[in-house]
């Protein structure tokens, strides 16, 4: 499928200044998002495309050369053919260009964050990574809601330096190589091309003497014991965020956030669907002709059901309030009671024997639903 312009894509005019390409990125980035279209495979599609337009249109050499190649200008197969594209690799991360148009650090974060953290100095404190942690839980837990304490090994703050990656005492120096800005430039062509310094690796300082413990990473791994409150009401897929118990930022810098996904371990006797529960029980054909009361479990303890007189195989009986609680606070779904009628079997001579004198005694009419399906289908049988 053929490539939208760029400027068409970032809703901009083709002499649009740089505050504008920033501006007009800023606002459709927010709108699309994952963070704020979880699972919506379009507007996912829509942020790395708009990250890609403003990944050309914000580099003043690649947009002068798109502005006279198009996109051209960036398809090797093009240059083959002797397109005169521009040299060079391909694109960034979509998420990060993002980060770099709203302040964020490079360790991801949230949208909020994202947009209200303000620019950081790339050679100051740098927000660490997330974290993902998947969880299994029982229905009983998923339902009522529990308290579980869990083990993460994850890089955390180095306690010999503080995070700093320096020996106390020592001083930080401006990288000879790349002059402090953290990147060098390489020269492809009429274009350069601007790439991490190799030497520090992006910092633009050189610590005179590295901590020993962390040998000048800042950080250590570490197992630590995290207790995480499960709410009532959680379904399979929920993602819950637990602050700062990510691992520790780079030069000192804020933890990021730990993401647990839950999962739900299928019952043995209840099926959810949404705040309700189903479960299947069992009654003899004698309760279910005659009537009768039976107990039957839920998830908090037991309760009795009335089986009315005539009762059919597979009719819903409904206790209300017996379900799962909603996550939103909106009360609490219903138990639903599927009835089975049970057929006895290995009868003795005598059990036998009173069933078929009591079949001597129907005529038919106790049987509607025999007497409905056998006119029905009579036309069949002549």
């Amino acid at each position: 499928m053929a490539k939208r312009d760029y400027y068409e894509v970032l809703g901009v005019s083709k002499g649009a200044s740089d505050d504008e390409i920033k501006k007009a990125y800023r606002k459709q980035a927010v709108k699309f998002h994952p963070d704020k279209n979880p699972g919506d495979k379009q507007a996912e599609e829509n942020f790395k495309e708009l990250g890609h337009a403003y990944e050309i249109l914000s580099d003043p050499q690649k947009r002068a050369a798109y502005d006279q190649y198009g996109h051209d200008a960036f398809d090797p197969r093009a240059r083959a053919r002797g397109g005169g594209g521009a040299a060079g690799g391909g694109f960034h991360d979509p998420f990060d260009i993002f980060r770099e148009v709203f302040g964020g650090s490079g360790g991801g974060g949230s949208i909020f964050e994202n947009l209200f953290g303000g620019g950081q100095d790339p050679n100051g404190p740098q927000r660490g990574d997330d974290l993902r942690y998947d969880m299994q839980l029982t229905l009983e837990e998923a339902a009522l809601g529990c308290e579980k304490e869990i083990s993460v090994t994850k890089l955390d703050q180095c306690e010999g330096c503080g995070g700093s990656g320096a020996e106390a005492g020592s001083k930080l120096r401006t990288c000879g190589t790349c002059g402090g800005r953290g990147q060098v430039l390489t020269a492809r062509g009429i274009f350069s091309i601007a790439q991490t310094c190799p030497h520090c690796k992006g910092a633009g300082r050189i610590l005179e003497k590295p901590c020993k413990k962390c040998t000048g990473s800042g950080k250590h791994e570490r197992t630590s014991q995290i207790k995480l409150r499960i709410p009532a009401g959680v379904e399979a897929g929920t993602r819950l965020r637990s602050p700062g118990n990510g691992e520790a930022g780079a030069r000192g810098g804020q933890h990021g956030d730990l993401y647990v996904f839950l999962q739900v371990k299928e019952h043995e006797i209840f099926q959810r669907e949404g705040d309700d529960l189903l479960c299947e029980v069992p009654v003899s054909f004698i309760q279910a002709t005659l009537g009768a009361e039976i107990e039957v479990p839920t998830l908090s303890g037991r309760a009795t059901v009335k089986i009315p007189a005539g009762t059919q195989p597979g009719t819903l009986l409904r206790l209300r309030g017996r379900g799962v609680k909603s996550l939103q606070g909106h009360g609490q779904g219903d138990l639903h009671v599927r009835v089975q009628v049970e057929v006895p079997t290995h009868l003795n001579s005598e059990q036998k024997q009173k069933l078929s004198e009591f079949a001597a005694l129907c005529d038919g009419k106790e049987m509607p639903l025999s007497q409905s399906f056998f006119a029905k289908a009579k036309k069949f049988f002549q």
